[in-house]
């Protein structure tokens, strides 16, 4: 692993004030993109004293935060309300604000588009009007998932345009977010923090910037290296995702329980790593993060055969999941056409009011249009709107004994721990599981078809 050398010296002098603002927490910090990574990098920033502001162009969002109504689960409401009454936090949908700022940190979404190539609008528009208020002594970095060459060839010609040279006026580093919604054990702060700088100095000034509130920085030679490595984080997740995902429709044909498998493997105290299988993969990331670095190999001349076969193999589950529930209500007499279909839990995974990439979103649709009747519940996502595949806008109903007893099947997309599965259970005439939830759940097992 390689170490940051300290190259600055006293002839750098835009490098060597910028550095010593930041060691004595006086920069003043701008993020672009107040969502699940924006605000939370704002806050812990804030938290040790730097003053931030943040930079939306959703003003309902950015009424919110200057409420301090928190909205992202992985914020304490404790943590916003502070450093906002304390006016150390502000945002604003005026960038021009911008000029303020010593660091700005672009944290904006990086989606696929319908032909399931890289996205990278909210980058490009983020950086035009970055470069529009560049000004000596700013340290721009960028922590949106991205391809490998990103930092370098879209957003550093653009930063040039004025003639301001990066690594003497102006600073360059690509530093990836690696945010868990939900996860209780690893936060901002504590989980590790790639970089990569453009230059030497570069390089030494993001490192001091992401030192002073994380915990463990690991520093890699280029922008390239480190949009790789998150790149290749997530692809690895897919990967080893989409193998247990065949094994699994394998495991319906053979009748063996998958998740006795999986469990029974995971005994093992070396060479393995447990990962579950699901209706498909969601979030910001697994869906979307390994079709950048196919789209990217392309430009070498090279097809990430194996990457893009995961992918495939992740989509065609959701499909394998409707053929589940056709085979369960064949079972019971019941076609698909005119089922009521009760569906329990719409976020990607438990415990969190993130839908980004669901597929619960997915399989709906493809529900619906075979006939069946949806309604859904989830402690967490009130409302779907349009979007993500889905094209009603559909609103959580109670989870009453009557809808429970009423639908033709419950079907668990999502294993919220705040459900009493017994319940569910009891009432339920059937239930299609594709998250083992109901595993502790020992009466009525005769109602339970599992994925």
């Amino acid at each position: 692993m390689m170490t940051v050398k300290n190259v600055i010296t006293s002839d750098d002098v835009v490098a060597k004030t910028l550095k010593e603002k930041i060691q004595k927490h006086e920069a003043r910090i701008g993020v672009i993109g107040l969502g699940y990574v924006g605000l939370p990098l704002a806050v812990e920033k804030g938290k040790v004293g730097f003053p931030v502001i943040g930079f939306d162009i959703n003003s309902v969002r950015v009424d919110q935060v200057n409420a301090a109504d928190n909205y992202i689960g992985d914020v304490k409401d404790e943590d916003l309300k502070d450093i906002i009454q304390s006016g150390i936090f502000v945002a604003t949908t005026d960038f021009s604000r911008l000029t303020e700022c010593d660091v700005v940190i672009i944290c904006v979404p990086t989606p696929l588009t319908i032909t399931r190539d890289p996205d990278i609008s909210y980058i490009q528009s983020s950086t035009d009007v970055i470069a529009k208020y560049l000004r000596p002594g700013q340290l721009i970095t960028l922590e949106s998932t991205t391809y490998p060459g990103t930092t370098e060839e879209v957003i550093l010609p653009s930063l040039e345009k004025k003639g301001l040279k990066v690594g003497k006026d102006f600073f360059l580093a690509f530093s990836p977010e690696r945010v868990d919604p939900g996860n209780k054990r690893f936060s901002t702060k504590n989980t590790s923090k790639v970089v990569g700088g453009m230059t030497p100095i570069c390089l030494e000034i993001a490192y001091a910037l992401y030192i002073q509130t994380i915990s463990n920085v690991v520093p890699v030679s280029s922008p390239a290296a480190a949009e790789l490595t998150k790149v290749f984080e997530n692809t690895y997740r897919a990967v080893n995702i989409a193998m247990v995902n065949e094994l699994m429709m394998l495991c319906d044909r053979m009748g063996i329980d998958i998740w006795e498998v999986v469990e029974a493997a995971g005994t093992k105290p070396f060479g393995i790593q447990t990962f579950y299988p699901g209706p498909g993969v969601g979030g910001h990331c697994i869906p979307i993060d390994p079709f950048y670095l196919t789209w990217k190999a392309r430009e070498y001349d090279f097809h990430t055969r194996f990457i893009e076969l995961a992918g495939e193999i992740n989509v065609e589950v959701s499909y394998f999941v409707i053929n589940k529930v056709v085979r369960a209500l064949n079972e019971v007499n019941k076609s698909l056409k005119d089922a009521e279909i009760f569906v329990l839990g719409v976020a990607y995974k438990k415990d969190i009011d993130d839908m980004r990439e669901s597929p619960a979103l997915k399989i709906i649709e493809l529900l619906r249009k075979q006939g069946a009747k949806i309604t859904y519940h989830d402690p967490f996502i009130p409302v779907i709107e349009p979007h993500g595949g889905s094209t009603l806008l559909m609103k959580s109903v109670p989870l009453t004994d009557e809808v429970l007893a009423n639908a033709d099947c419950v079907l668990i997309l999502t294993d919220h721990s705040t459900v009493d599965y017994d319940r569910i259970v009891d009432k339920a005439k059937l239930v299609v599981d594709t998250r083992n939830a109901t595993k502790g759940v020992l009466e009525n097992r005769e109602k339970i078809v599992k994925i």
